[in-house]
């Protein structure tokens, strides 16, 4: 009795032995949807199975992406029609001739201290940056850098976020006082039900009505609100224009009018350490390209004055005091003439 239960359960062995060499060898032709029976699942940082079937060599498994705290992050891509946390397709190998592993070590320089004391004169201003225009085309080019992601500056701001840890703010004002989540960003790009007060033409009696807030489109955004301040320090006796905040605006159709939406505020020295590492597009010459914080500090960009703090104890803004326009054009203009010409003006030739 004890032979036939050893027997037995050698032919046990065999017969599952035989079972899996075969299943191995259909799964091998392509005849049979067998899975192998070892675990070809790819782990971070392993190598990925070799298929020389058609004399695919092996190649590194792409490895994941992680902050600066050593945390798997998501990228962020605005050109994914599904929303902005899909992966984007990072390079196995390197897209350049040349070595350009030294990009992401990139600092700015640090900004010159300037005293309150030293401040003789000061005036805060308010711009837009209209990425329509033709200079201002590199804020949505839609091409990909080495790491996969997007190039759009819009896009460049979400990952600032999600993987540098810039914190956002508020568009409720931009003093920068109620920080968001990286969530409740998210949240205003899809979207979602809410409740609007919707005046009654007649009685003139609001009432609160649900409705569905149209879907985010990336290419809405192509409007940057600007904060600056103008400053003139009698130490270095020259003027400074230091930038405070950077605002995205998108554009969007509610009650089937397109009306501005200012989606959040950045609080600009936390970004200029990663716009310090991500370069500009340059159409005349790939080899020769500024960073983005060089662009905004260099002043490569046009934009229109909106707001100044100047002769406005109402704190409005142009379009509030100006109707028309073009006229509105010529008062930011002329807000420009104005301080240019009291800085000339406090020298003597």
């Amino acid at each position: 009795m004890k032979k036939l239960f050893v027997t037995g359960g050698c032919l046990v062995l065999l017969f599952t032995a035989v079972t899996q060499v075969d299943a191995q060898s259909a799964y091998r032709r392509g005849g049979a949807a067998a899975k192998p029976a070892t675990d070809t699942t790819v782990k971070p940082g392993a190598v990925a199975p070799n298929n020389n079937s058609k004399g695919i060599v092996n190649q590194p498994a792409i490895p994941p992406v992680t902050n600066s705290a050593g945390n798997v992050s998501v990228k962020y891509d605005t050109t994914n029609p599904g929303g902005f946390d899909a992966k984007p397709e990072v390079p196995l190998r390197n897209n350049s001739a040349v070595d350009r592993s030294a990009i992401r070590d990139r600092k700015p320089l640090e900004y010159e201290h300037l005293r309150d004391d030293d401040n003789v004169w000061s005036e805060f201003l308010w711009r837009e940056i209209d990425a329509r225009e033709k200079i201002n085309q590199s804020f949505m080019y839609p091409g990909k850098d080495d790491n996969g992601d997007d190039r759009r500056f819009f896009s460049i701001l979400l990952n600032a976020i999600k993987n540098d840890s810039v914190t956002a703010f508020s568009a409720d004002n931009d003093r920068f006082t109620i920080p968001l989540t990286t969530d409740q960003i998210l949240n205003q790009t899809a979207g979602a039900y809410d409740t609007v007060d919707v005046p009654d033409p007649v009685t003139g009696a609001v009432e609160r009505v649900i409705t569905k807030k149209p879907k985010f489109s990336s290419d809405s955004v192509y409007t940057f609100r600007i904060k600056e301040q103008m400053i003139f320090d009698k130490e270095a006796s020259r003027m400074f224009t230091r930038i405070i905040g950077i605002a995205p605006i998108a554009k969007q159709v509610i009650g089937g009018k397109s009306q501005p939406r200012i989606l959040f505020w950045i609080y600009y020295p936390d970004l200029r350490k990663t716009l310090a590492k991500v370069d500009v597009y340059n159409p005349k010459n790939n080899s020769s390209r500024m960073t983005w914080e060089e662009l905004f500090e260099s002043r490569f960009f046009n934009s229109y004055l909106i707001k100044s703090s100047a002769n406005n104890p109402g704190d409005r803004y142009l379009n509030a005091i100006i109707k028309d326009p073009l006229f509105r054009l010529l008062e930011g203009e002329n807000i420009k003439t104005r301080i240019f010409n009291y800085e000339q003006d406090l020298w003597q030739y």
